[in-house]
């Protein structure tokens, strides 16, 4: 790439328009329904101190991690927004989205060490897929077709199979160093396994 221009992924691309409707018209149905977030939103921009930031790691680290809301990934670590990639989804795997991010994350924007970390009490390791499927079935009121819900049956293994995914892909070096932690929702410490 030619010095002085900008990376293709330092900023986001402009939505392309698809339809008739004005970017950021709001749906009348859910006129209202976020003003608490709008305002503390406010409050955040009016001390924000991230503009022009480089979109980088600057601590070199990549967590992927479960979505609950009980986890703090960059506190847990002391780690400050821009410090570190977060990835985040159902019972923290290394799905295919996921090692997807921590290729980027590594190759583009200076990641060094990756932390895969499961949780305690975790709904997807404490459930069977097929529970998962007839809970959501029973709060959609549907039967819930074609989608499987991924449940842990051992959390160990399934967190050293991620773990070795990530060291063994191709397009990750082995100078990046990757480690299995166990995160305790009660506690908040972490344990390395791997």
């Amino acid at each position: 790439m030619t010095e002085g221009r900008q990376r293709p992924y330092a900023g986001a691309p402009r939505p392309a328009r698809t339809s008739g409707k004005r970017p950021g018209r709001l749906d009348e149905t859910s006129a209202g329904a976020f003003d608490d977030l709008i305002e503390a939103n406010a409050a955040f921009a009016s001390t924000f101190a991230l503009s022009g930031f480089d979109g980088v790691a600057h601590a070199g680290v990549a967590v992927v991690t479960c979505m609950d809301s009980r986890i703090d990934p960059l506190g847990m670590l002391g780690l400050s927004a821009g410090d570190a990639k977060i990835v985040r989804n159902p019972g923290g795997r290394v799905t295919e989205a996921a090692l997807e991010a921590l290729i980027l994350g590594i190759h583009l924007l200076d990641v060094r060490r990756i932390l895969v970390i499961p949780h305690t009490r975790c709904a997807m390791a404490s459930n069977t897929s097929e529970e998962l499927r007839e809970a959501v079935a029973e709060s959609a009121g549907m039967e819930v077709l074609g989608h499987v819900f991924q449940a842990v049956e051992d959390q160990v293994e399934a967190l050293r199979e991620d773990v070795a995914r990530v060291r063994s892909h191709p397009l990750i070096p082995a100078s990046v160093l990757v480690g299995g932690f166990l995160y305790d929702v009660d506690t908040g410490l972490l344990n390395q396994l791997i």
